[in-house]
């Protein structure tokens, strides 16, 4: 007899995500997320925890250039300057994030999760993250390089890095 599929996603990923929802839920914060190397990742994991309609408003999967700039409003210029995995351009979604929503906060992802697409500057596990608090004047941002070896690595840790940044 087959076994009983719980979870989708790894534990770690969904007992830190139950935390989210719990403590997000606690204080009344409603979340908002603009993603893109993670693909969704950490809205698929907020979606796991029964519960989490009180908590996720929406997300944006904005994996393209030009989706971040429709979906999300980052300026082609940004992206010219900086890239699609910098800070500016990461600060840029998560406040079109929460321009587009009544959330009280935003997290925003983007990075280079292999195997190609790295550079000396950007090698391949480069991942940016932004969180923005509506009402605050202290935006949050982090560029990180993770050594994980694999695709899936990287977006395993870029979806726990955010799903922290995502803790009250």
């Amino acid at each position: 007899m087959p076994r009983k599929l719980e979870n989708v996603l790894p534990r770690q990923i969904v007992a830190l995500a139950a935390r989210v929802v719990a403590e997000n839920k606690a204080i009344g914060r409603r979340i908002v997320l603009a993603e893109s190397c993670t693909g969704g990742l950490v809205a698929a994991a907020l979606t796991e925890i029964a519960g989490s309609s009180a908590v996720l408003d929406r997300a944006f999967v904005t994996y393209s250039n030009e989706a971040k700039q429709q979906c999300l409003g980052v300026s082609e210029d940004i992206i010219d300057a900086f890239g699609a995995v910098s800070v500016a351009c990461v600060y840029a979604m998560a406040n079109g994030a929460l321009a587009r929503c009544d959330a009280d906060v935003a997290v925003a992802i983007s990075g280079i999760a292999g195997p190609d697409g790295g550079t000396e500057d950007k090698p391949v596990g480069t991942v940016v993250f932004a969180r923005m608090v509506r009402g605050e004047d202290k935006p949050f941002a982090e560029h990180r390089v993770f050594a994980e070896s694999t695709r899936a690595g990287v977006r395993l840790q870029a979806t726990l890095c955010a799903l922290e940044l995502l803790l009250p």
